[in-house]
């Protein structure tokens, strides 16, 4: 029996890819549009609560927990590369010992992140300009979202190991589930107990306990090389190494954005001090518009998964021309998500901000931010595929010194000259599409000079090898 096709399981080593590349895409894309919807939920019914601040005090919380989370969650990135590569070479203990690796890894380091959270929240809140209720309420929420760490850890994990195997579609169902259950939780605490921030952090957390657990049993009944077995649950030393070799820039390259977005969040809030003194309009309007420009970003960075996954995929079987077709395949899917997705926030801007906000600066400062953003969003897509490749490639320490210098570098740069020059908001949000054009330019042109290499040793390997009658 081949222990590599299962039902649900997509063949990425054989046969066309575009459809398979947009049959991987789709379910994930919808799962991830779902958890951005529930996050909008989070708002929206937070701001229902008639607490002044309650969205901006989220909206400034994001940068940092991302912070902390991409450092740690970075290696589950790792995990879908190990494991996918492991499957491309059909070696079935090699997947057996890198996911039970890394579902101990997800453990260890949501504990981590969980106390790190924990301790310095306030702190960095109060550093990134965070003053009054504002910052009581920010710090509220992250206290609460931080002690869920190590199951949003498990579920980011358990859903990493589904993707590797080209199962997209069992995360989509749970998370569907688990997504309706946190809406209802929120709206529970909210309009029923009187709960805030804490409210729908609670819920938050409480959907990630519930999804670890639902996926962590799937996968225990899963009958290929990636069934979970808790007597099998150690680390493997050769596994761990992959994992973190491939995860660790990953979670690195994470960690710079997060810096880097924190840095233009401070700027943003202080022009939010000086406009409206005491108010969060500024605030509330960037974190609105920050939350709609999520479905577009969630919905191409579905591709970016497809291709990790595709190229670990086709890398471990050493099928280096495929993987040009792979490229192709993922920049035409992502051009086209990225201009419908884009398309479709623009036109129903005005409807869509209205269930956010209607304060006049707060709708001015999030229309502001949407026309820069998300008229050059493809530029974005191109950048995540690029770099998706790169890992794939086995090159994730490569696709990390480019992000490193391409945006975060440059943004840090752009804040303390251009923005000082010319002190409006609008030039702030301009650092991105510049920056996604030349991190994205980069990474195409390493990503397919790493393939052509790879081909043409490989072609020269089997010139070289004595031909048979």
């Amino acid at each position: 029996m081949n222990l590599f096709k299962k039902s649900r399981d997509i063949n990425m080593l054989e046969g066309p890819l575009l459809g398979k590349v947009f049959l991987f895409a789709l379910p994930l894309m919808l799962t991830n549009l779902l958890q951005m919807f529930y996050n909008a939920a989070d708002m929206i019914i937070a701001g229902k609560s008639n607490v002044e601040g309650a969205i901006g005090s989220i909206g400034t919380t994001g940068a940092m927990i991302n912070l902390f989370l991409n450092i740690f969650m970075g290696f589950s990135v790792g995990t879908n590369i190990v494991v996918a590569r492991n499957i491309g070479k059909k070696d079935p203990s090699a997947v057996s010992r890198a996911v039970h690796s890394s579902l101990i890894v997800g453990l260890i380091t949501g504990l981590v992140c969980s106390a790190i959270g924990l301790i310095i929240s306030r702190p960095m809140l109060t550093l990134l300009g965070d003053e009054g209720h504002i910052l009581d309420l920010a710090t509220l929420y992250t206290r609460i979202y931080f002690s869920g760490a190590p199951f949003i850890a498990l579920s980011n994990y358990l859903i990493a190991i589904f993707r590797a195997k080209g199962d997209t579609a069992t995360p989509l169902i749970v998370l569907t589930g688990t997504g309706l259950l946190n809406v209802g939780l929120n709206l529970f605490f909210v309009m029923v107990c009187g709960m805030s921030v804490d409210g729908v952090a609670c819920a938050t957390v409480i959907a990630n306990v519930v999804s670890a657990l639902i996926l962590g049993l799937i996968l225990m009944r899963d009958p290929g090389p990636c069934r979970l077995e808790l007597k099998k649950l150690r680390l493997d030393r050769a596994a761990v190494r992959e994992i973190i070799r491939d995860g660790l820039p990953a979670g690195v390259q994470g960690a710079l954005f997060s810096l880097s977005n924190m840095l233009i969040q401070s700027t943003i809030i202080g022009f939010n001090n000086r406009l409206c003194p005491g108010g969060s309009d500024v605030i509330d309007g960037n974190s609105a518009a920050n939350n709609l420009e999520g479905f577009a970003y969630v919905s191409t960075n579905s591709v970016y998964q497809a291709s990790v996954t595709f190229t670990s995929q086709n890398y471990g079987a050493q099928k280096f021309r495929r993987i040009g077709r792979v490229m192709r395949c993922c920049y035409f899917v992502t051009a086209c998500i990225a201009v419908i997705g884009a398309g479709s926030l623009l036109l129903f801007h005005k409807s869509l901000l209205s269930l956010y906000i209607s304060r006049d600066l707060a709708v001015e400062t999030a229309m502001t931010r949407m026309r820069i953003m998300l008229l050059p969003y493809v530029l974005l897509a191109f950048m995540e595929v690029g770099s998706g490749v790169l890992r794939g490639l086995g090159r994730s320490m490569t696709s990390t010194l480019i992000a490193l210098i391409g945006t975060c570098v440059f943004r840090i740069i752009w804040i303390y000259t251009v923005c000082r020059a010319v002190d409006q908001l609008w030039i702030v949000y301009l650092s991105y599409p510049i920056s996604w054009g030349m991190t994205g330019l980069t990474h195409f042109l390493f990503s397919e000079t790493i393939r052509r290499r790879h081909l043409r040793r490989q072609e020269e390997r089997l010139s070289a090898e004595p031909q048979t009658a």
